[in-house]
């Protein structure tokens, strides 16, 4: 499998067989542990195959019957009910319009941009009638339904052969280095053809923080995700930065965080930060990605490909210093002043003003300087020493 790399503005579409939807795809959650739609509040279902796969039956009827176009937005499978008098039973084999099925019958098999392969085992299918449909789904896997080539490769394992899979053709994976608008550094960036809507960090495995129904990172790691809710696709960050653009449709979000969390405003003390907190990644090698994923040359399991980043994480974090491999024992960190209370002046001097506060439940003694931006460099080279 090949990594294709993106230079500068070259045109590059991670799912060339789909269209970019012309309406944010809102029927889906980018949190796989939401029970409630986060648009509407209705109970998320899981697909008839999946139990992590989770979506919003009225959000999905509403975004069909807000398309009007018969493009290939969505790759599902999916079936009607032979008992409707507006549809019947259909397993998709080749690209279908979901749009133009009945929605008064419409069934959700397995959504194939939602990380498929983790779909129900044969042996928890329990009706008849299921079965053959789970049958006829893994049957028609042989084959692309998007392009219609063959994903059978001589190789396949047991294990592989009863899974959902994504061909190599239809979906593209990316990377590229760009130069952060905050720390001017080169940062790696892994662009996904899937939605991630994984609540872990790819790095560490810790719950991540979200702040949209469409980002979220991790605070110990500072991985950033991105999803696109117009093409299901995923951008993983390395690092801190302000924008990111989506390689499908090139729409560009602006990222959201607490910056009053990472840099205080003064610029000789946020270059201290930067450098006591640097981009935990900034030199991972993602061109030797390309060389871990080559080994399919028709179709690969998302799964495997996150844990073949997790494991080039894990073993990167490996190779450095102790205060990189364990953000929770640095001694040294920014904590804004907001997160202060009971803030009591106790003594004043010269330069300085001493006071006593309240931070985490423990007590703590604050320093101000009064005149902080000619101190600010002397000070820091003071706790550089230290």
């Amino acid at each position: 499998m090949e990594l294709v790399k993106i230079i500068d503005e070259n045109p590059f579409d991670p799912t060339p067989k789909l269209k970019s939807s012309p309406i944010p795809i809102e029927f889906i959650s980018f949190n796989e542990n939401d029970s409630e739609c986060i648009f509407c509040e209705e109970e998320y279902i899981s697909p008839l195959f999946s139990t992590l796969q989770k979506y919003c039956k009225k959000c999905l009827s509403d975004y069909l019957t807000n398309i009007t176009n018969i493009n290939i937005y969505l790759d599902v499978y999916y079936t009607t009910n032979l008992e409707c008098n507006h549809g019947y039973e259909i397993i998709t084999k080749e690209s279908q319009n979901i749009q133009e099925c009945c929605r008064n019958c419409l069934k959700i098999l397995i959504f194939k941009q939602l990380s498929p392969e983790y779909i129900l085992p044969a042996f928890f299918v329990n009706s008849k009638h299921d079965h053959n449909l789970y049958n006829k789904m893994i049957e028609s896997e042989k084959y692309c339904k998007l392009c219609e080539k063959s994903l059978y490769q001589g190789t396949n394992t047991y294990y592989e052969t009863g899974k959902i899979k994504l061909c190599l053709e239809c979906y593209l994976i990316s990377s590229e280095y760009m130069e952060s608008a905050l720390t001017k550094k080169l940062i790696p960036i892994i662009y996904l053809s899937w939605w991630y809507y994984t609540p872990y960090c790819i790095g560490c495995n810790k719950s991540l923080i979200f702040t949209s129904d469409c980002q979220k990172y991790c605070g110990d790691c500072l991985i950033y995700y991105i999803g696109c809710r117009y093409c299901l696709t995923t951008n993983i960050i390395f690092g801190l930065t302000t924008t990111t653009q989506c390689k499908k449709c090139k729409r560009v979000s602006s990222i959201i965080f607490d910056i009053t969390s990472i840099l205080s405003g003064n610029s000789e003390l946020d270059e201290f930060l930067i450098n006591l907190n640097p981009d935990i990644y900034s030199n991972l090698r993602i061109d030797e990605f390309s060389d871990k994923i080559k080994n399919n040359d028709k179709y690969f399991l998302p799964s495997k490909i996150i844990l073949t980043i997790r494991t080039m994480c894990q073993n990167y974090k490996n190779t450095q210093s102790k205060i990189l491999m364990d953000q929770s024992e640095r001694s040294i960190e920014w904590i804004p002043y907001s997160q202060f209370t009971n803030v009591v002046e106790i003594a004043k001097g010269e330069f300085c003003i001493i006071y006593h506060a309240t931070w985490n439940q423990q007590s703590v003694i604050l320093k101000k300087f009064k005149n902080f931006q000619d101190t600010s460099k002397y000070f820091l080279d003071e706790v550089i020493i230290i």
